[in-house]
């Protein structure tokens, strides 16, 4: 007797309750966790920087009853400025592409998602390229015998020359390093670091060597794994992935929250103004673009920041740690 079969009973549809797109977590980036963010009202202008120098000479001298006592002073320079460059991307959207999209698509809030992402990796980007390289820091170095080389490489004693060179330096104690994700995928099993956890944990459980148990191990107020990826090719070549930071290291010193007179590796200074009057350094805006279609919005974003390298001093470079 004919029985409908699978194909006559059900025509295959999209799940509305699932949809695949590629969003890194915003944990995944560390620009602005590396370098402390102040927002500031004007695209461009100048700040104060103060001679190390001057602060850290012994010029305390004895008084005798009736002198005057040693005095000195110290220089400030008020030549130092930012300039925060608008970057700038836009999806735009078509009327019949949004009412045919099926649920659970939705047409413009997946281009504001897709226009946020592109802004995100273009940030990390040029952080990784301006600050995250040899040649920019205090002092940048190899280590003799790299991380990866189990048997041989003494990454905690790497680590605390790098701490204690910016405190000789700077009268600072590193208090952040940044990893690329493959220089912490081989510290995490480094029998050097295993070694120094493994009692750490609870009965039962393996020792994990967490970027919080690394950061007590090295001594360190906080370690930022980099995880984010972006792809290298252009649009229509082989996809091209890799990681944003690559197999280096950075240990610096940067404060909490920017302050008076505290000194910092870097700083990302965001013009607020970029949101016309919403005073924030991100904006995304919804733009009719009638002529290339009657319902056609254009969902733009902008960002206006400037990464700034403050105190050379406060950082120690790390390169290709690993292999």
């Amino acid at each position: 007797m004919p029985q409908p079969d699978r194909n006559a009973v059900h025509v295959n549809g999209p799940l509305t309750n699932i949809s695949v797109a590629y969003m890194q977590d915003q944990s995944a980036y560390v620009s602005t966790k590396a370098f402390p963010v102040i927002p500031v009202q004007k695209q461009s202008d100048l700040y104060f920087t103060y001679n190390k120098n001057d602060f850290f000479r012994d010029q305390a001298q004895r008084r005798a009853p009736g002198t005057e006592s040693a005095g000195g002073g110290y220089n400030v320079d008020a030549t130092a400025s930012y300039s925060c460059r608008v970057e700038a991307f836009h999806k735009d959207v078509d009327p019949q592409v949004r009412a045919n999209s099926d649920n659970p698509l939705n047409a413009d809030q997946d281009a504001v998602r897709f226009v946020t992402q592109v802004l995100m990796i273009r940030q990390e980007v040029q952080w990784a390229n301006d600050f995250f390289r040899t040649g920019i820091w205090g002092t940048s170095t190899t280590p003799a015998k790299l991380w990866s080389d189990y048997s041989a490489s003494d990454p905690i004693t790497d680590v605390e020359t790098a701490i204690t060179t910016i405190l000789t330096n700077t009268g600072k104690k590193a208090n952040k390093m940044i990893l690329g994700y493959p220089v912490f995928i081989k510290l995490k099993h480094h029998p050097d670091i295993i070694d120094r956890i493994k009692y750490t944990a609870g009965m039962g459980d393996p020792a994990q060597a967490t970027p919080q148990t690394l950061a007590k191990l090295f001594g360190i107020g906080e370690i930022l794994v980099c995880e984010a990826v972006y792809a290298t090719n252009n649009e229509g070549e082989t996809a091209a992935m890799n990681f944003v930071q690559g197999k280096h290291a950075l240990v610096c010193y940067a404060p909490a929250s920017p302050s008076l007179m505290e000194p910092s590796a870097g700083y990302t200074f965001q013009w607020t103004g970029i949101s016309r009057g919403l005073g924030t350094a991100t904006a995304i805006y919804s733009i009719p673009m009638d002529f290339l279609g009657v319902g056609t919005l254009r969902q733009e974003g902008e960002i206006a920041y400037a990464q700034k390298l403050v105190s050379a001093d406060c950082g120690y470079f790390l390169e290709s740690v690993v292999s």
